[in-house]
C-alpha cells in the first residue's frame, strides 16, 4: 500500500503541487477578504492603487473609518501595489474578475490598451456626475452639478473617445522644486534659493567646486532618469513656445507631431531655430550640475542622495512632499521654490523666454469603479463622500497634497504648488510622429544627455532620418485615422439614434453632441490631415509665413500707413 502511494505521488507531483498551491491561493485570497470586516459590517468594499507615498494608506483608513460612521454596513480595505507592478497587476485582476471596486487607473499601461479597459471594465460616471453630491450638504457647493465643484471641471476624467466621465479623481498635483537650506547656507552663505535662472546656475558653480572633510564632493543637483524630464519640461521646454507662431498650422494654440515635421520638411522651421536651439543649450547646462551616471539611476537613488545631504537641490511633486520633509524632520529644513528662469535681460535666454511656464490644473489620483464590483452604488457612494468639499479637503491634508475641490483650503506645506494658470508651454514634440523617427530621437537625445554628442552632432545623425523616414511615418498616421473612419461613423449613427429617441432637454443634450461628434470625429480630424498634406506636395517655400506670423511687406505696409496717419489697416 505504501509503495502504491509513494508510486502514486512520484508519477502525479507536479499536478498535485499545481494543485495544492491553488488551494492555497484559494484560502488566501478568502482570509484577506474576510480581514478587517468588522461586526455588524455586511459589505466589503475594496479599493486599489499604487501610492505607497506617506500618509495615503493613513488617509484612507481615516476616511474609511468616518464613512462607516455614516454607514455601518460598509468595511473599505485597500490593495496598494507598487507602481512597477501596477500594471501587470490591474491586467490581471481585470481580466480575472478580481479586480476592487474601486482602482485607481492612469499608470502602468499605454493610453490606446487603457482606453479598451475604459470600455470594457469600467462603469460610464457620466449620469452621476452631472448630479449634485449629497455630500456638500451645507456647504456653498450644495446643489452644484458635481462635475462642476472640481477645480478643472473634471476634465481629465472625460474620455472623448467614449464620449463618457469614467473616473472620480482626488487630488490635484504639481512640480516644484525642493532644497536643503542648511546645507545651501553652509556651502554658499545664502538663506534663500535664487529664482533667477543665471544667478541659480552661479550658485550650483560655486556648491560643484566645494567637499565635505573627507574630500568627498558635493552635487549641485541630484537627478535620474525619473527626474530630469521634470527640469526640462519646466525649465528647458518652454523656451520652444515660439514655434506655435509659425507651424500651428491648425491654430489650435500648440504643436502637434505631425505638423512639427511638415514644418521640418517644408523648410518653415528647422533645428537652427533659436528657441530649438535655446533649449538645448539650457539643458547641457542643467545637466552639468547632476551627479555622474544620473540617466542610470532610479527614482529612490536620487532621493536617497538628497536625503543623506550630499545634494542641495531636487524636484519632485506633491506626491513626495511628505516624504521628503519626514526624512528630514530634526535634520535639516527643506525649502520649495519654483523653477529658476531667465530675466528678460540676460544675455543668452532673454530675448528668447515668452514666459513663465504654463502649468495643466487637471486633479488626477482617479478612480474608476469596475463592472465586477458586487455593489457599484455604494462604491459611488464612497467615491463621492472623498469627492466632497469637506472630506476632500480633510484626505488631502491628511496626505500633504493638494485639494481637487473648490473652496477646500490647502494646507501650508502645498501652497507653493499651487499651479501657475498663465504661461507658456513646449512645442517640439519630435518624437511622436511615430516608432521607428522617435527611438531615433531617444537614443540620440540619451546621448547627449550624458555629453556622448553635441547639439550639431545630435542633429546631423537624427535630421536625414527624421527627414526619409517622417514620410512614411506621417502617411500611416492619416491611414490609422481612416482606419478608425468607420468606427467612428457606427458610434455616431447609435448617438443620433438616441438622440432621436430621446425628447425635452434629454433629446437637446443629445443633439448637441452628435453635432459635436460629427464636426469633430468625422470632418475635422480629416480636413486637418488633408491640409498637412497639401503643404508637403507643395514642397518646400522659402518665403512661407507662419500662421501667426506677417510677412516683411505686410509689416512695411502697415508702417507706412500708421505713419502717414491712417489708422485704418485693411
Amino acid at each position: 500500500m505504501i509503495a502504491r502511494a509513494w508510486s502514486f505521488l512520484r508519477r502525479n507531483f507536479a499536478l498535485l503541487f499545481v494543485a495544492a498551491v491553488f488551494a492555497w491561493s484559494v484560502f488566501a485570497i478568502v482570509s484577506y477578504r474576510k480581514v478587517g470586516m468588522p461586526p455588524g459590517a455586511k459589505i466589503q468594499l475594496r479599493i486599489g492603487h499604487w501610492q505607497l507615498e506617506a500618509g495615503v494608506r493613513e488617509a484612507f483608513d481615516r476616511l474609511a473609518e468616518e464613512y462607516r460612521r455614516l454607514h455601518p454596513e460598509v468595511s473599505i480595505v485597500q490593495d496598494a501595489i507598487p507602481e512597477s507592478s501596477y500594471g501587470t497587476w490591474m491586467t490581471t485582476q481585470l481580466m480575472g474578475g478580481t479586480a476592487p471596486d474601486m482602482i485607481e487607473v492612469g499608470s502602468g499601461l499605454p493610453y490606446n490598451v487603457l482606453l479598451g479597459y475604459h470600455s470594457r471594465y469600467f462603469v460610464p460616471l457620466t449620469p452621476y456626475v452631472n448630479e449634485p453630491n449629497p455630500y456638500n450638504r451645507g456647504t456653498p457647493l450644495e446643489g452644484v452639478p458635481w462635475q462642476k465643484t472640481y477645480k478643472d471641471g473634471m476634465r481629465g476624467s472625460y474620455v472623448g473617445e467614449l464620449t463618457q466621465y469614467m473616473t472620480v479623481p482626488l487630488a490635484q498635483f504639481g512640480i516644484r522644486v525642493f532644497y536643503n537650506r542648511n546645507l545651501l547656507r553652509k556651502l554658499t552663505g545664502l538663506d534663500e534659493a535664487p529664482h533667477d535662472y543665471r544667478a541659480f546656475i552661479r550658485v550650483c558653480e560655486t556648491i560643484r567646486g566645494r567637499s565635505d572633510e573627507q574630500g568627498r564632493p558635493y552635487t549641485p543637483i541630484t537627478s535620474s532618469g525619473y527626474h530630469a524630464g521634470m527640469w526640462d519640461g519646466f525649465m528647458c521646454a518652454p523656451l520652444t513656445y515660439g514655434a506655435v507662431r509659425r507651424v500651428d498650422f491648425n491654430r489650435d494654440g500648440a504643436v502637434g507631431s505631425d505638423e512639427l515635421f511638415v514644418g521640418f520638411k517644408t523648410g518653415q522651421i528647422g533645428f537652427d531655430f533659436p528657441p530649438y536651439e535655446a533649449r538645448f543649450r539650457m539643458l547641457r547646462e542643467l545637466t552639468d550640475q547632476f551627479q555622474t551616471g544620473f540617466t542610470g539611476l532610479g527614482r529612490d537613488e536620487a532621493v536617497f542622495l538628497f536625503a543623506q545631504q550630499r545634494a542641495v537641490f531636487i524636484t519632485t511633486g506633491t506626491w513626495d512632499a511628505g516624504s521628503l520633509v519626514e526624512q528630514a524632520r530634526g535634520v535639516f529644513e527643506v525649502g520649495i521654490m519654483d523653477f529658476p528662469a531667465p530675466a528678460r535681460d540676460d544675455p543668452e535666454f532673454g530675448a528668447i523666454v515668452q514666459g513663465p511656464v504654463y502649468e495643466n490644473p487637471s486633479a488626477a489620483f482617479a478612480f474608476a469603479i469596475t463592472r465586477t464590483s458586487r455593489y457599484p452604488e455604494v462604491a459611488l457612494d464612497f467615491l463621492r463622500f472623498l469627492g466632497s468639499r469637506g472630506w476632500n479637503q480633510e484626505l488631502n491634508r491628511i496626505i500633504g497634497w493638494i485639494p481637487a475641490i473648490q473652496g477646500a483650503s490647502v494646507s501650508p506645506l502645498v501652497k507653493a504648488f499651487e499651479p501657475h494658470l498663465e504661461g507658456v508651454f513646449g512645442a517640439f514634440p519630435v518624437d511622436g510622429l511615430g516608432g521607428e523617427t522617435g527611438i531615433k530621437w531617444g537614443q540620440q537625445f540619451s546621448l547627449f544627455q550624458v555629453h556622448q554628442t553635441d547639439y550639431k552632432q545630435m542633429v546631423a545623425e537624427f535630421l536625414p532620418f527624421y527627414l526619409t523616414r517622417g514620410v512614411e511615418e506621417l502617411a500611416e498616421l492619416h491611414r490609422n485615422r481612416r482606419r478608425g473612419v468607420r468606427g467612428d461613423e457606427q458610434f455616431v449613427a447609435g448617438v443620433r439614434a438616441r438622440a432621436m429617441a430621446g425628447s425635452g432637454e434629454e433629446a437637446v443634450a443629445r443633439w448637441s453632441g452628435y453635432r459635436g461628434m460629427t464636426a469633430g470625429r468625422l470632418f475635422s480630424r480629416n480636413l486637418g490631415a488633408a491640409q498637412l498634406q497639401t503643404r508637403l506636395d507643395a514642397g518646400v517655400v522659402t518665403n512661407a509665413v507662419g500662421p501667426y506670423e506677417f510677412s516683411p511687406e505686410v509689416v512695411a505696409r502697415v508702417r507706412a500707413r500708421l505713419a502717414g496717419g491712417d489708422r485704418e489697416v485693411r
